[in-house]
C-alpha cells in the first residue's frame, strides 16, 4: 500500500497514525512466511522526507531499512504543488485563494502563523511550496541516523527520462533481479489543471533555490541540471 503515513503521523490532523503502534504498521505488509527469498516489500510516503521526526522514528523501528529519496527540481516541484492544491480545492480539502506568485511570496509569513505541532501535515505542508524543496536539510536529518550506503538518491527528471535505467539501479540497491522488467511505465496521477507559468516566476524560484541546490550538490556529491 502506498502512502501509509505511519512515521509522519498521517495527513489527518485529528488522527495521529504513529500512535497506532508498530503492530498497526506491520499489517500493511505481507507476513514473513508469504515473502519468497527473492522478494522485497516496501511502502512510499512522500511526507517522510520532510517531516522532522520521521527519520528518527524510522531508525528506532527499522534501523537496517534501505531508503530511497526521489528528488524533483524544486522549482518545478513548487509550481506543481500549487496546482495540486488548487486541484484539491475542488474536493474541498484545501483552500488557496492567492495566485501562484502571491502564494510563493506569502509562504514565510503563512508558515510562521501555523502551529506545526498540530497542523504540520495539513495546513503547514499545504503552504510549504518552497520549503519542501529545501532538500539538503531534509536529507541531513536522515544522514544523522543512517549511513550513506543505506540511502539511494534519485533525480526524478532522470527517472522519467530513462525509467528502465533508474529502475535497474533501484533493483540493484534493494537486492532484487536487476533485469526484471516493469511492463507498464506510464505515469499515474498526472495533473490536468496546470496553466502557463510566467517567466518571472521561474526566475524568482530559480534564484531562490540556487544556493540551496548548490548546498545539496555538495552534500550528496552529485549535480543536477537545476
Amino acid at each position: 500500500m502506498k502512502e501509509v503515513h505511519f512515521f509522519d503521523g498521517g495527513i489527518n490532523p485529528s488522527v495521529d497514525t504513529f500512535k497506532r503502534e508498530p503492530a498497526w504498521y506491520r499489517t500493511h505488509f505481507p507476513l514473513k512466511k508469504d515473502i519468497l527469498p527473492h522478494q522485497k516489500t516496501f511502502e512510499a510516503s512522500a511526507n517522510y522526507i520532510v517531516f522532522p521526526l520521521a527519520s528518527r522514528r524510522i531508525f528506532q523501528l527499522i534501523p537496517d531499512v534501505k531508503l530511497i529519496a526521489l528528488l524533483r527540481n524544486p522549482t518545478e516541484r513548487a509550481i506543481s504543488h500549487f496546482f495540486h492544491v488548487k486541484r484539491k480545492r475542488r474536493k474541498r480539502l484545501y483552500r488557496e485563494s492567492l495566485s501562484l506568485y502571491e502564494a510563493l511570496l506569502a509562504e514565510e509569513k503563512r508558515l510562521l502563523s501555523i502551529n506545526k505541532e498540530s497542523n504540520y501535515n495539513s495546513d503547514y505542508l499545504q503552504y510549504a511550496y518552497k520549503s519542501r524543496g529545501l532538500y539538503k536539510e531534509q536529507l541531513e536529518r536522515y544522514f544523522k541516523y543512517f549511513p550513506r550506503e543505506q540511502m539511494l538518491i534519485i533525480n526524478s527528471e532522470e527517472f522519467f527520462a530513462q525509467p528502465e535505467n533508474t529502475l535497474r539501479q533501484v533493483f540493484e540497491f534493494v537486492g532484487v533481479d536487476p533485469e526484471f522488467k516493469i511492463q507498464d511505465l506510464q505515469p499515474f496521477n498526472v495533473g490536468y489543471n496546470r496553466s502557463k507559468v510566467a517567466p518571472d516566476i521561474y526566475e524568482y524560484l530559480n534564484s531562490y533555490f540556487q544556493p540551496h541546490n548548490q548546498a545539496l550538490y555538495e552534500l550528496i556529491g552529485m549535480r543536477y541540471d537545476w
